[in-house]
């Protein structure tokens, strides 16, 4: 597993930020934001021994330095230390992303309004699309496999990490690298979000805006991110001689066919989805030891996810965290952020808590970790992503 999140990066530095209470919200650098209705967000500072060589780098997205980022530790983790030993035919890439090449589409549009066509670069096509991340990949390192992209908004990441676990089932590769990037702290993506009401204006405290299940909660806060996990069949993994972090054991999706940017008031096809994930892990709600909210900090949001997560489990309690409270929303990034975040938990025997939750809204009846981290036993974990388009993915880990 890789991770380049707001809160660290790497698998020990976003451990420990989870575990230590550390938040990556802080105001925003991308660009200058004094008088901007939002001026914080989660952005990653990309360690120059992590990132991409300055030439390279400047000819591509930060969407996709992050995803490489992700990538290389990633492959590292897995003891893939020269990919050449491997049946690269074999080799699947799938990462998914809400807004691609987001910086770069801006700074064209900016470009050629300024200069004209022939201002343009001649990467701007590339770099701006939603695809360059899985390109990058599978260029790089040679994986000949299937490539491809999932855009479902805010659960791409997570639908990438099932899209995997699919090509391995269907026989089409041994080994997957599946995950989410998105670097959306755009002057545009911003002030678009804000439009909607849906940002947190809590620029005065950022590292206290992201706060889930919060009485006071006001919006999300936006941020940039990236996580690739490597998936692999027991097989290849026992020729290799290498032990998962822990098994995919299942997996729902459904679609509200509700409203473009709002979830179904009942919660019906988040609940479903969680049902879903349970009946394909052949495991009942008793089973489940721990959820990981979507948690945006909205104020619909987390009361309907709350309904959701009470109808699918009933009396059957699991502890609830929310990742968003450290780093923010980090769009098709947060599934695969968030999946990270749920197996690192599942190794540790140990849930973080939820940042900033110091007066759970009512309305939210749920078993919040709060205040300090919480031992689990032993059992399923779920990681719950829900998205604008009324997508809906949950994964279901189990220990490997």
């Amino acid at each position: 597993m890789g991770v380049a999140s707001p809160a660290g990066v790497g698998l020990m530095e976003f451990h420990a930020a989870q575990f230590g209470g550390r938040s990556g919200v802080r105001a925003i650098r991308s660009y200058e934001a004094a008088g901007d209705g939002v001026r914080i967000a989660g952005e990653v500072d990309i360690p120059a021994d992590m990132d991409l060589a300055r030439r390279e780098a400047l000819k591509t997205d930060r969407c996709t330095r992050l995803a490489a980022a992700a990538t290389r530790q990633a492959l590292e983790d897995a003891n893939i230390a020269d990919v050449s030993e491997l049946d690269r035919a074999r080799v699947g890439v799938v990462i998914g992303s809400g807004v691609g090449g987001a910086t770069s589409a801006e700074q064209n549009y900016l470009t050629y309004f300024r200069e004209g066509p022939d201002g343009l670069r001649a990467r701007a096509i590339p770099m701006a699309m939603i695809n360059d991340a899985s390109a990058w990949v599978a260029i790089n390192y040679g994986f000949r496999g299937p490539c491809t992209t999932v855009a479902t908004a805010c659960a791409s990441g997570a639908d990438a990490i099932v899209a995997g676990y699919q090509m391995i089932a269907l026989g089409e590769a041994d080994i997957v690298l599946a995950g989410g990037t998105d670097a959306p702290i755009t002057r545009t993506i911003v002030s678009g979000f804000d439009k909607l009401g849906a940002l947190s204006r809590r620029n005065d405290d950022p590292a206290g805006a992201s706060r889930p299940f919060s009485a006071d909660r006001t919006g999300f806060v936006i941020a940039e991110g990236s996580a690739v996990v490597v998936l692999e069949s027991e097989k290849s993994a026992r020729a290799r001689g290498v032990r998962a972090h822990a098994e995919l054991r299942g997996f729902g999706r459904t679609s509200d066919a509700h409203h473009v940017t709002m979830p179904h008031p009942d919660g019906r096809g988040a609940c479903e989805a969680m049902l879903q994930a349970l009946r394909s892990a052949d495991a009942a709600p008793g089973d489940v030891r721990m959820v990981n909210a979507h948690g945006t900090s909205t104020t619909l949001n987390d009361a309907i996810e709350a309904r959701a997560v009470r109808a699918a489990l009933g009396t059957a309690s699991a502890p609830v965290t929310a990742t968003k409270s450290l780093i923010g929303h980090t769009l098709g990034a947060a599934g695969a952020i968030e999946a990270v975040a749920t197996v690192q938990a599942l190794a540790s025997g140990m849930i973080p808590p939820v940042l900033n939750l110091e007066d759970v809204d009512p309305e939210i009846e749920l078993d919040l970790v709060r205040g300090e981290a919480r031992k689990m036993a032993p059992g399923l974990a779920l990681s719950n992503s829900f998205a604008f388009g009324g997508h809906n993915v949950v994964l279901a880990f189990a220990p490997a």
